[in-house]
């Protein structure tokens, strides 16, 4: 397939993995990347000690004590042990060091809804990060204790995660949007015995009480001693006395212990829980060492960032990956990023547009679902926008289609910038498969794997295979894997390494074609089995958003006595588009051109909105049981527009 988008000569030649190739003697012929690339991707795959090594010198890691070997599998990859012997923070390598390096240079920019917006340089950044880990302490906060945040996606987010990292505790981000009985699922499950929250958080210009969310979840939590308070409101919340402290409370970091606690490269500094939509939320858990290795490498190399003139942003939320993701990596590369509260079209349908030129983004990432929610504006929300600034688009959380992916590329990039398609997920903070920007890019791929990332494609039988649509699998462990998960190794090894025992089986579905470009076609588990034959859903949705009509589509299995599984889709509409059934023929034959005859869908229903999670992923599982009419859904606060499943019921 031809590319949809190639580097110049001067991109690949200024780029910071053609830089460090020279520094590796492995130098970089702008004529024909691909080669070099090629072999470097295999080097860190196969001499997974020398390339991780290199990596965290390249990055300036700075160890109090140096590690004396890289790699430990004496007890099996399940169980790597990594930089075995070192010491180190990540707060130190992500503020303590550029506050004492370049202290004036920006490092944060913060804006809330209403269009207030805040700055921080690294100098300010450190300051406050000390003055959190001064309070921290105070409160009796010790290395390896664990430390909640329900916040909307503030600049405070930053400060309390990397204050929390400081002094050596676990820091646990959860989307603001839960409701009490998950956030207290999480906190009694990790035994946190502090929360950072706010008394408001703001959506779509109205205020949603989150404080009374956050007492509801801790009442009665018997490891909880703190819970800290960033005031946003009039300051009428309701505060315990002895537990609620308001954040302009905290004095100043000179009444108490700044100091950095050196941690093993393996502790834990971060938990992350997955959504709890299949299930009983998991807590993935990772380490200084790890963030910094996997964050700083995709930042560095398959962004690109450390040029004095760029700004990050990924429209986020610090319950989301991403989150931490953004700001652990940014830091390690000394640079400033983007955070903002709210919608992407509220108050208007070119807020980002219009953020992205006044504050001269260099890179935006986001979500496909997301950009389905945009284009549905059209294109004049862009049209006196300049967007000159940006040089990086990036993406993840879901297949792309190829329309909404050409919108992306043709309207925000102009045609000229590369899409960083980036995929890998919560339990490994960072990706198996992201694009440099230093090799040609073809529609809806995700380029490559990783650097250092030794994945393949298998069959059912454990089997290599080429253009094949097979499971993603990992052949050998990397550093950001999830050190089991909180409190349940069992479960650790049944969800990851059980099918292909030695193998990390991710559970996607994934394509290597002969070009060796890579493509996801969503998770293994929502795999339909039609009259015999394995289908995804992304394969499904990607055929009918292919119409011009249609912005979301979400596909189904539904029992059929004949072939066992049957097709059901539902479509959400551009706007002005009539709902007819000659448009739900055509989606049919589009279904039936792109797939065959056997997967020509049962149904289509046009539906105004469907559910997802805070992380922008069509929750199938819920619209099957919702349309076959199940009563019990289980937790549904991990759904971002719960609404939208009464709208399954009613659907058209």
């Amino acid at each position: 397939m031809k590319p949809i988008w190639s580097p110049s000569s001067n991109v690949i030649e200024s780029s910071q993995i053609a830089r460090w190739m020279e520094v590796l003697g492995r130098p970089l012929d702008t004529q024909q990347p691909e080669v070099a690339v090629s072999q470097l991707i295999e080097w860190s795959q196969s001499e997974p000690e020398a390339f991780w090594d290199a990596l965290m010198k390249d990055l300036g890691v700075v160890w109090s004590t140096p590690y004396e070997k890289v790699l430990d599998l004496s007890r099996g990859p399940e169980w790597a042990d990594w930089f075995v012997g070192g010491r180190t923070n990540l707060a130190l390598n992500c503020v303590d060091l550029p506050a004492t390096e370049t202290p004036d240079r920006l490092a944060l920019i913060g804006e809330e809804e209403d269009g207030t917006v805040r700055r921080w340089t690294f100098a300010e950044v450190a300051d406050e990060v000390d003055r959190w880990a001064a309070a921290l302490r105070h409160r009796g906060i010790e290395p390896g204790d664990r430390v909640g945040c329900l916040m909307p996606m503030v600049a405070e987010v930053a400060i309390a995660m990397l204050a929390t990292m400081k002094v050596g505790a676990v820091f646990i981000p959860i989307f603001s949007g839960y409701a009490a009985p998950s956030v207290r699922e999480r906190l009694e499950d990790a035994g946190a015995k502090c929360l950072f929250t706010a008394d408001l958080g703001y959506r779509r210009g109205t205020a949603f009480d989150l404080k009374s969310h956050a007492d509801e979840a801790v009442e009665g939590l018997k490891d909880l001693e703190t819970v800290f308070v960033l005031q946003r409101g009039d300051g009428s919340a309701s505060m315990q006395s002895e537990r609620d402290i308001w954040w302009h409370h905290i004095p100043q970091s000179d009444e108490g212990d700044t100091s950095t606690q050196m941690m093993g490269a393996m502790d834990p500094c971060l938990m992350i829980y997955t959504s709890g939509t299949t299930g009983k939320p998991k807590g993935t858990i990772h380490t200084h060492a790890g963030c910094m290795a996997q964050m700083g490498k995709e930042l560095r190399f398959n962004f690109d960032v450390g040029r004095g003139d760029d700004l990050f942003w990924w429209f986020t939320d610090i319950g989301w990956m991403m989150g931490p993701w953004e700001i652990i990596g940014c830091w390690l590369n000394r640079t400033p990023f983007l955070v903002c509260e709210g919608a992407p079209d509220y108050p208007g349908p070119d807020r980002l547009w219009e953020m992205v030129d006044r504050h001269k983004v260099s890179h935006l990432g986001i979500s496909p679902t997301a950009i389905r929610l945009l284009m549905r504006s059209g294109l004049d929300p862009l049209k006196d926008k300049e967007l000159t600034s940006l040089r990086i688009l990036g993406s993840t959380g879901e297949p792309w289609d190829p329309e909404s992916y050409r919108w992306f590329h043709e309207n925000v990039g102009r045609s000229r910038l590369p899409i960083i398609n980036i995929s890998g997920g919560t339990d490994i903070v960072g990706c198996f498969l992201a694009p440099l920007p230093v090799l040609p890019i073809t529609e809806t791929s995700l380029q490559s794997p990783g650097l250092g990332m030794n994945i393949d494609v298998f069959s059912d039988s454990g089997e290599s295979v080429e253009e094949e649509v097979g499971y993603l699998v990992c052949k050998s462990p990397a550093p950001s894997m999830t050190r089991s998960l909180w409190k349940a190794d069992e479960k650790y090894i049944e969800t990851y390494w059980s099918r292909f025992p030695g193998v990390w089986n991710h559970g996607d579905w994934a394509r290597r074609d002969r070009d060796g470009q890579w493509y996801l076609f969503g998770r293994a588990d929502d795999t339909l089995n039609i009259a015999g034959r394995r289908v995804g859903p992304g394969e499904v949705e990607s055929a009918l958003i292919d119409h011009d009509a249609v912005s979301e589509a979400a596909a189904i299995g539904v029992p059929d006595d004949l072939k066992g599984t049957e097709l059901v889709c539902f479509v959400v509409l551009h706007s002005g588009q009539e709902e007819t059934d000659d448009l739900r023929n055509q989606l049919k034959a589009q279904v039936v051109d792109a797939l065959g005859k056997v997967d020509r869908p049962r149904s289509v229903y046009f539906v105004d909105d469907l559910p997802k999670t805070r992380s922008a992923k069509i929750v199938r599982r819920l619209i099957r049981a919702r349309h076959l009419g199940e009563k019990d859904l289980g937790d549904l606060t991990s759904v971002a527009n719960p609404e939208a499943l009464e709208g399954i019921a009613r659907c058209r």
